[in-house]
């Protein structure tokens, strides 16, 4: 019995949500959604996997629905049974659907031998020894035993619920066993990770800046080399006439020395630019910038690149070092990825991957010196140097020779000549360095760009190769299956109970602190880490064991434990918040509350092709909330005499039935 203070003990409470680190919907993902117009097939094979996810309640409605269209068969028998009975007890079942599970061999017409018929003929052994004290247990067990992996599976986890006295003594013992033997199996540590990823976008190219160069440029560069060319052409025809052949000579030597320094000189300067443009991205921000919108895609975008640089440290640096001296590439990075994907609707967790590798290829770079290598790249040979200087000198030589031969020869043709050359000239420079400094500035990001891109889906690749074997949503039920049996069995073991001695059990299924979820289209939020709540109910009173389990290690951790009187329970209810929090609240007496939120705030986010409460149902119904219910309820409401008016219900149960099997 708890003490005599009250209070709220929350066994899911607010912290659960405050540390949630992702919350994913896999919208590719359909394994429990229905084409529009759905076959009677569809429908069934939709109801199983229903079924195989932990959510009963759906299964029953839409494997019911494809029996009533027509489809019928010894598998569809054996899962309707499995349906009927999971989830529940005996008494649980309405009357409507035990009658439903008498008649479930008529109704699928059962024929042969074969596996499935071999599991309906145990199912219903099953449930007529349970109904029979002098039941032949070792005979029922051994077919039991012979049946098909799949089918043995399917019963013991269904039918944990349904079964008493001695026989549900011996299933257990198989559960557990199975349970304990597999409960990491299907190499489950190396692969929930990736439930709770995201299908990754593809990466994206940044558009890059197309070359600035307007048709005014053009024009200027044409009509002034047109102008140059016709001055240039008019002082070698001075000299050409009066055979200055030597002047004439060095005149063209100069103008050969001329394109050799533009040419030179045009690299020089691009190398310089650029490399200026590469120091002042990747230096350290002149400006301080604002945060974004709390909430935001930026925002989202700048905790991720936070997060992993501050994750992604070099050996031998200094966590400080390091976020100093990349301040520039990670606003750099973090200002494209924005620009990116901002407009196309995209989520940052389906773009984690990208920053991740991006963040690594830093380190990467940091760590083996390549980080800045564009600055010795970027580097202007001396051979580059040493021509455009020597092409300069040689370019001014020349020009000074022939423009004093061609003066002394005409002086006013030639000095005309001159300054039209020098007027042409300069505007002709200024337009073709504009113009080649801007194609190779854009053929150089083109190539950075294209070389980006594919590094980047390289790293896609890989990564989708890596998700390749993500778990189903089936395979996270039944590992969580599994772990409800190894609690079950340790609360078991603690208080010295056996599965028949008990009067009932119920579990809850909460989110765990700082948990990360997610779901696929339709079906229930499953989590990295869940708060569980395990109801023991005995004829002294209840047993309440409480653990966090570790989904990926499947281990229970922070364990609590509390017992107290069935006359001690006030009221059961569960809660329903206006945000769509849903949480399970058990009062006692004294005024303690023990609380458990099963649903946290927005987590019925729908995608397309959803319908409102589709999804906390299924979360509800995987949770075991409506068996806990039906239990905790029927103790607030009737406190111990509640197991006496159990067995009665069972007695009469079994009394109709056996009136309605022999009507003599």
């Amino acid at each position: 019995m708890t003490g005599p203070d009250t209070g709220t003990t929350n066994y899911a409470g607010d912290s659960a949500y405050v540390g949630v680190q992702a919350a994913t919907v896999h919208g590719g993902v359909h394994y429990y959604s229905l084409p529009a117009d759905p076959s009677p097939a569809e429908k069934f094979e939709t109801g199983v996997r229903w079924l195989d996810g932990s959510t009963p309640d759906r299964a029953r409605q839409l494997i019911h629905e494809a029996i009533m269209d027509g489809h019928t068969g010894n598998e569809v028998c054996f899962y309707w049974q499995l349906a009927l009975v999971s989830g529940r007890t005996r008494h649980e079942m309405p009357e409507e659907d035990a009658e439903r599970l008498r008649q479930a061999r008529t109704i699928c017409h059962v024929t042969g031998g074969d596996a499935w018929a071999d599991g309906v003929k145990a199912i219903s052994r099953l449930l007529d020894s349970a109904q029979q004290p002098d039941a032949d247990l070792p005979a029922l067990l051994k077919d039991f035993d012979g049946l098909g992996e799949i089918q043995r599976a399917a019963i013991l986890r269904h039918f944990e619920l349904f079964l008493e006295g001695p026989l549900k003594d011996q299933m257990w013992h198989r559960a557990l066993q199975s349970a304990k033997q597999h409960q990491m199996a299907d190499s489950r540590a190396e692969r929930v990770w990736k439930f709770f990823q995201p299908e990754p976008t593809p990466p994206r190219r940044r558009p890059v800046r197309p070359a600035d160069i307007s048709t005014g440029t053009w024009i200027r560069a044409v009509v002034a080399t047109a102008v140059l060319a016709v001055a240039a052409i008019h002082i070698g025809y001075l000299l050409a006439r009066e055979l200055q052949v030597f002047a004439l000579l060095v005149y063209l030597l100069g103008i050969v020395g001329g394109c050799c320094a533009a040419r030179s000189g045009m690299e020089w300067r691009f190398r310089s630019e650029r490399r200026r443009a590469k120091d002042e991205e990747y230096g350290r921000p002149r400006e301080r910038t604002t945060g974004a919108p709390a909430g935001g895609f930026a925002n989202k975008v700048d905790q991720r690149f936070d997060h992993y640089f501050a994750r992604y440290v070099p050996r031998d640096t200094s966590r400080s070092a390091w976020l100093a001296g990349t301040a520039g590439i990670r606003k750099s990075m973090r200002d494209e990825i924005v620009e990116i994907y901002r407009e196309q609707r995209t989520g940052v967790e389906k773009i984690s991957w990208l920053i991740r590798y991006r963040v690594g290829d830093v380190k990467k770079r940091w760590e083996n010196g390549t980080l800045w290598s564009y600055r010795w790249e970027l580097a202007t040979p001396l051979a580059t140097k040493v021509v455009a200087l020597a092409g300069l000198a040689v370019f001014v030589l020349g020009i000074v020779w022939a423009v004093e031969s061609a003066a002394r020869i005409a002086p006013l043709s030639a000095v005309r000549s001159v300054a039209i050359a020098l007027a042409a000239g300069v505007f002709a420079v200024r337009a073709w360095a504009h113009i080649v400094l801007e194609r190779r500035r854009c053929a150089a990001d083109e190539a950075e760009s294209a070389q980006m891109q594919e590094d980047c889906m390289a790293a896609f690749e890989r990564w989708q190769a890596k998700l390749a074997d993500k778990p189903s949503d089936p395979e996270m039920a039944t590992w969580l299956n599994r772990d409800r049996k190894v609690l079950l069995d340790e609360a078991l073991r603690h208080y010295g109970l056996v599965m028949s001695n008990m009067v009932a059990y119920a579990f809850i299924e909460a989110p765990g602190s700082s948990a990360s979820r997610a779901r696929v289209l339709n079906g229930p939020w499953r989590y990295t880490r869940y708060q569980l709540l395990l109801f023991l109910l005995t004829a002294d009173g209840v047993r309440q064991l409480s653990a966090e389990l570790d989904f990926a290690r499947g281990t229970f951790h922070d364990r609590g434990r509390t017992n107290y009187r069935y006359e001690a329970v006030a009221a059961v209810r569960v809660r329903q918040a206006d945000d769509g929090e849903r949480s399970f609240e058990l009062v006692l007496v004294n005024g303690e509350r023990i609380q458990a939120k099963v649903i946290g705030p927005g987590m019925e986010e729908l995608e397309p092709g959803e319908t409102p409460g589709v999804v906390s149902e299924a979360t509800l119904d995987a949770a075991g909330l409506h068996h806990t219910l039906h239990v905790m309820e029927g103790i607030a409401a009737e406190g111990k005499q509640w197991i006496a008016q159990e067995r009665r219900r069972k007695d009469d149960r079994r009394h109709q039935r056996s009136k309605v099997a022999d009507p003599a």
